[in-house]
This record gives C-alpha cells, structure tokens and sequence, in this order.
C-alpha cells in the first residue's frame, strides 16, 4: 500500500476501528489492520467518503470577478468536498463541444477538486455532448412543453443524467419586489409543484429535479422515477430570515412549514441528496432588492452544516452520508463516495468537537460573504482526494490543478 489511514472509519451505516488501504489513488483494502508505506493515525476521529456537491456555480468563464474554479474549488476542498458538477451558464454557455472543451481546459488548470461538467439541455449538438460532459442542465422556465419535451427525449438517449430546474413561467407573476415575500409572491409553491408535476408525468429516464423548494412538490416524487436535490439555503432559511436582498435566490425562499417539510423529505429519503446550488454574487450585486442577482454561495458549508445537525440529532449520520456523498456518486456514474475496495480513495477526517461558528471571512470564495453567518458547522481537519492530502491544519495541500475531470480514467 502506498497509504494506510486509520481511525474510525464509517462503514455501511456503523462506525468501526479500522484501516484504509491505499494504491495509485484508489482504495485497494480495508480492514482492522494494515501496513504501508505511510500511514496517518487519525486516532478517535472520524473517517467518511468525501462529500460530492451535484450543484455548483464556479461563473468560470465569463464571470470570474463572483468566483473562478481556482477560488470555487478551495472553498470545495475545505467543506470536504472532493468533487463538484459545474452548472453550464457560464459565458458562453456550454452548448457546443467546442465550447465544452474550452471549459474543461479552464478547470483542468485551476481546480483542486475533481470535478464533472454539465452542458446546456437547449443545444442543438445534444448527441455530441452527450459523449463528453458529465450531465445535460434544463431551466424550464426557459422552455415552453414541446421543446421541454423534445430535449428530454434527445438527453434520454444518450444516456447522461440531466439535472432539471423545474418552475413553471406560466405561474409567475410579473411584480415589483422589495422583500424576500414578494418574491416568494412573484415565484409561489405552485410554480414549482405544477413543472414537476408535468416532468414527472413524462415518464423520462435519468431525470434529476434541483432545489426542491416547496411542500406541495414533495408527494409528487414519492415513487416516481426521478431524483431529487435540496439545498441547505432552503432548509434552514425562508422569508422570515434577516437577509434581504442576499436572500434572493431561485426557487424563492418559502416558509418556514416548507422547511419542516423538506427535512422530513430528506431524512425519509423522498428527497434523494442534498447539493449547494452554490451561486456566488458579489456583495455590489446583492444591494436592491428588485435589482439584485438571485444566488446564494454554499459549497464550503454545505456538509458542515449537516455535521452539525447530525451532532444534534436532527439528522441522521448515515443519512447524510447517502445524501452528500453515495447517491451523488450512483445519480452521476462516479466512482466516488463510498469507502469501498476500488473507489476512489476520497475521504475526510471530522472531529465532530471542533464546532465552528461560521463566518464569511473564515471561508474561501472570491464573492466573500455567506447567507449562514453565525450558522454552526463541523468543518473536516483533512480532506484527502485520491490518496492525497489535499487539505490539512486550515492549509491546501496542493496546487491549482490537482483536479481532474470525472470523466477521465484516474493514472
């Protein structure tokens, strides 16, 4: 073994005293005891698979002044996340091949994690991508039936998953907002409730729904062939939260009984994962309300927040550990999130202890500010990434770079 990690590792739902063996950046044993050529004793902390963030916004290229993949990946690293699925509206969108590999050539130099790619669900050179990105992306706001119908058709047949962000436009209303209630107003449940309703009654393969905002959205993916995301910004917040303009964030934030809702969604599995949807805006950008960008950043608190409420019993650590690192890893083809033999040697170490009260300039991401200060999250000591440290003591390990794209076999 080129590494042994040992501590306590969690293992199919329990946590057991044991060692992670460790070969050309794949897991290659795991037992009570093993020997390598360099081992870290982690002692009493605790050892799960990195986190993968199945949402995320790096505005790299087009927007680097928000965020970049350089800035966006650290902020990745130190939340424990080892890889990330880049959304495509980017500038220029990602709906050409051409486009696409100019992309990739952007993360491939800058990032510290490893990362996917979508391309945009609306191109016209769906077969082509389809060979290439890691999922296909579709606003359906943007899209009236027929044409949301075709490009499903054509994404189904290549197999990719495609991530859908389901409100229905016709449900808008078109109004002046000042406040995180009107904009729920202008963008209400129904919106919501009614595009997933239509998609999932369209019977598509390898269909995704983002955000799951709204109780009402809920019933309809019981059993019903799609997979679901949610978002820390929409368990926790809702329009009664301090935040004003940098609450603004699409779908809206809702109530506080939609929040009830979508935790008991997610911790009864009706809702599949939990991803950022980490959209970064600068603070200039998040100053009048009618005018401010909709987005919130989440990719570095994402999992320590969940830690946190796992530590206090809200939910449960196996459940976080399907929702933020399993079911990403299954929904995606990745070969990641699980500490198994032949996975890739992904892992983070917690001392569930060292409880952090969150603050923007404690984080990593260019656009410098957070919708969870004051929040409270359990941040990893080590996030290793294919056998290598990438994070430690509050310090990268790596160089910009380090990164590779998913969709490449690993050396």
């Amino acid at each position: 073994m080129d590494l042994v990690v040992e501590g306590n590792l969690y293992l199919k739902g329990e946590i057991i005293k044991g060692c992670v063996g460790i070969e050309d950046g794949k897991i290659k044993a795991v037992k009570k005891i093993l020997k390598g050529d360099e081992k870290l004793d982690f002692g009493e902390k605790l050892i799960m698979p990195a986190g993968v963030d199945a949402h995320v916004h790096f505005r790299d290229p087009g927007f680097t002044y928000k965020e970049d993949f350089s800035t966006g990946s650290m902020s990745a690293a130190f939340g424990g996340i080892s890889c990330v699925l880049d959304m495509p509206n980017t500038k220029p969108k990602v709906n050409t091949a051409n486009v696409f590999k100019e992309k990739l050539g952007i993360a491939k130099g800058k990032s510290y994690v490893d990362f996917g790619l979508y391309a945009d669900g609306n191109s016209d050179e769906i077969e082509n991508l389809g060979k290439i990105c890691t999922g296909f992306k579709i606003y359906s706001y943007e899209m009236d039936d027929n044409l949301l119908e075709k490009k499903l058709n054509e994404i189904e047949k290549t197999g990719k998953t495609v991530a859908v962000h389901g409100e229905d436009k016709n449900f808008f209303r078109e109004m002046k907002t000042s406040n995180l209630s009107d904009y729920l107003h202008s963008r209400p449940n129904e919106a919501e409730e009614k595009m997933i309703q239509k998609i999932v009654s369209m019977n598509k393969k390898n269909v995704h729904i983002c955000h799951i905002s709204a109780k009402e959205s809920i019933n309809i993916l019981k059993n019903n062939g799609v997979t679901s995301e949610v978002t820390p910004h929409h368990l926790l917040l809702n329009i009664d939260s301090d935040l004003g303009p940098k609450g603004k964030v699409n779908p809206p934030l809702r109530t506080e009984k939609d929040n009830e809702a979508l935790w008991d969604a997610l911790r009864n599995g009706t809702i599949d994962i939990v991803a950022s949807d980490h959209a970064p805006h600068t603070l200039e950008e998040k100053q009048e309300f009618d005018d401010a960008s909709p987005g919130v950043p989440g990719v570095e608190t994402t999992l320590p927040i969940m830690m946190y409420f796992t530590k206090n019993e809200k939910i449960s650590l196996s459940r976080v550990v399907n929702a933020v690192c399993e079911k990403p890893s299954e929904i995606f083809g990745l070969n990641k999130g699980k500490i198994k033999e032949g996975s890739d040697a992904d892992l983070i170490v917690f001392d569930l202890k060292n409880e952090k009260k969150i603050s923007a300039n404690m984080l990593h991401s260019k656009c410098g500010w957070t919708p969870f200060e004051n929040f409270h999250g359990v941040f990893p000591v080590c996030t290793i990434i294919r056998g290598e440290i990438v994070v430690e003591n509050n310090e990268i390990m790596v160089n910009p770079g380090f990164g590779k794209f998913a969709g490449e076999k690993y050396a």
